[in-house]
């Protein structure tokens, strides 16, 4: 690993800058691991903090020893890091906007680094989170550099937002409309008046990449190229960016939730998880407890609040469970407080489900291992995510509908839910379509298969010499 250092000149130069939360700097991170096995030196930008919580949070594979994956470390942002709070109206996490409005610091170190790359190197290729425009502006002082954008959501949400932001430029068929959820209470004020400064930057771009494959969204894709979204630029879908055999970093420091998972029955259990952006209420907590015990199923549910904008701080809240709960549910339920190895979960032979907040990277996760989903969307993108999960792919059911977003998902609904995917025919449709959906996945990301080879297209256009 080498930090801000050049020890030689390089044909190609990929600067990989991501948007400093958990589900984006993951993402990027597995797709700079995708164009480094082809030999293209990789630069993965950030501040100290967030490589650092990039790199020790990344599964089934080891950043470190990537010879050409290489790591800038900038100094820390100063912001006002406040808790997250559990009982906001808007469940976006609007404790994180202080660290957003001090990203633009990020524009003259990443500028300086631009100008390095540039001097030695052939052609410099910037990928970049939609949400860090303004800090990557300054590639186009430099001929020979390019630039990418990369969305962190899925086709289905982003053609949506698009076509919307476009005036509904052509028709789309209603069944593909039928049940598209509003923005409503997806995002607080301050964040959309982030998103529009960000996109005023995003017009000089090359072309979209996007943590998808066609297996698994191609009308919407074939929507995105249309010329009034696409504005006829390059697309690529070239997920699952993660790696899709479940291997484990380290197996000598194994988390103590994977060895519990094998000694259990092969798809017996539920994996409950809300990400790293969200919180919930003790009343909500509470409830979500006991439901689980009610159901009689097996899970391993990770409580946790959202992350702060230090992951590395420990300052955060001691959630309450139920009294009694752990020791009740202790032969066929696993508690996690800290951080869980989410893909290995995912990946494990004894998962058979997942509870999840339908976040893009936990959706694109969870399809690339074959589990279906009991979707509970919080903000942001998740509840069209759950759309395309429920309705379209069929893979998954819903906990609680978006229009109900302020009501409190009782113990009824959470046993009801885990019921239903776990130990119902219905259900058992469910899981069967999730499990060949992945395997298709997996194939097409496989050697000869139709996401390998737009991976391999992209790189070819990235290291072309006109």
């Amino acid at each position: 690993m080498a930090t801000n250092i050049f020890t030689q000149s390089e044909d190609v130069a990929v600067l990989m800058v991501p948007f400093p939360l958990q589900g984006h700097l993951n993402q990027l991170l597995h797709l700079s691991r995708l164009i480094s096995a082809s030999g293209v030196a990789v630069h993965y930008v950030g501040t100290a903090t967030h490589n650092r919580q990039a790199r020790r949070r990344v599964q089934g594979w080891d950043p470190i020893s990537t010879s050409n994956i290489f790591f800038h470390e900038f100094q820390s942002l100063c912001f006002n890091s406040l808790p997250p709070d559990p009982n906001a109206s808007i469940k976006f996490p609007s404790h994180l906007q202080p660290l957003f409005d001090a990203l633009h610091y990020l524009r003259r170190p990443v500028g300086d680094l631009l100008r390095d790359l540039s001097a030695a190197s052939r052609r410099v290729v910037v990928i970049y989170d939609s949400l860090m425009g303004s800090v990557v502006q300054d590639f186009v002082k430099f001929p020979n550099a390019e630039s990418y954008i990369f969305h962190s959501v899925s086709a289905y949400t982003i053609f949506f937002f698009l076509w919307e932001t476009n005036g509904r430029p052509f028709a789309v068929e209603p069944e593909i409309l039928a049940g598209l959820p509003s923005l409503e209470g997806c995002f607080t004020p301050e964040f959309l008046k982030f998103v529009v400064k960000q996109h005023k930057y995003l017009k000089m771009n090359s072309g979209r990449i996007y943590n998808t494959c066609r297996v698994v969204e191609s009308p919407f894709l074939e929507m995105l190229e249309k010329p009034h979204i696409s504005g006829n630029k390059k697309q690529w879908a070239l997920g699952p960016f993660n790696p899709v055999v479940a291997g484990e970093r380290n197996k000598e420091s194994r988390h103590k939730c994977l060895k519990w998972l094998d000694r259990q029955a092969r798809n017996s259990v539920i994996f409950v998880s809300f990400g790293t952006t969200t919180t919930l209420s003790n009343h909500q907590i509470h409830e979500l407890a006991t439901g689980l015990e009610k159901s009689g199923q097996k899970f391993v549910w990770v409580v946790r609040d959202a992350d702060s904008g230090d992951v590395f701080r420990a300052d955060g809240r001691k959630t309450q469970l139920p009294v009694g709960f752990e020791e009740r549910v202790r032969e066929r339920g696993f508690v996690v407080r800290d951080w869980a190895p989410q893909l290995e979960i995912l990946g494990h032979s004894g998962t058979g489900g997942f509870m999840s907040h339908c976040g893009w990277n936990s959706c694109m996760e969870s399809i690339s291992m074959g589990k279906a989903i009991a979707a509970w969307p919080m903000h942001s993108d998740q509840p069209r995510n759950t759309v395309l999960i429920t309705r379209v792919l069929r893979t998954g059911l819903v906990v609680r509908d978006w229009v109900r977003r302020e009501d409190l998902v009782d113990a009824a609904a959470v046993e009801a839910a885990v019921r239903t995917l776990m130990a119902s025919e219905e259900g058992e449709e469910m899981r069967k379509r999730a499990a060949e959906l992945g395997a298709a996945v997996r194939k097409a990301a496989g050697e000869g298969g139709a996401t390998r080879l737009e991976l391999d297209t992209f790189i070819s256009h990235i290291t072309r010499y006109s």
